[in-house]
């Protein structure tokens, strides 16, 4: 396992990851700080861990919001996908109707002779 050190609002903390996984978790401590360090601004040195709650809140209204997002782009994406298919179904219909039309008659057999 692996350990990587992150800078969060001035401190160090040594956090462990999976092998392979360290440079995607210095990617999020990151964000991460970039999220705190706007709070900083905005409201102050409040706290290491006030700053971090409300970071941590703001990052899940984030993720919430393209959850949502991605929700509403799937269920668009499905109803254009129905009505893709039901188009087709008609045209396959249509299609068959059309075969169907020109296909000859079945001749009756008028029976067997002996």
């Amino acid at each position: 396992m692996a350990q990587v050190d992150v800078t969060i609002n001035g401190r160090e903390y040594r956090i462990a990851c999976e092998d392979g996984q360290e440079q995607h978790l210095i990617g999020l401590a990151a964000y991460l700080n970039a999220r705190v360090a706007e709070l900083v601004r905005e409201v102050g040195q409040i706290g290491d861990t006030r700053l971090l709650v409300m970071a941590g809140l703001l990052v899940a209204d984030e993720l919430s919001d393209m959850k949502d997002a991605l929700d509403a782009e799937r269920g668009l994406r499905q109803a254009e996908m129905a009505g893709r298919l039901d188009k087709l179904a008609g045209r396959i219909e249509s299609l068959a109707a059309g075969i169907e039309a020109d296909r000859p008659a079945p001749v009756a057999s008028a029976g067997k002779r002996a």
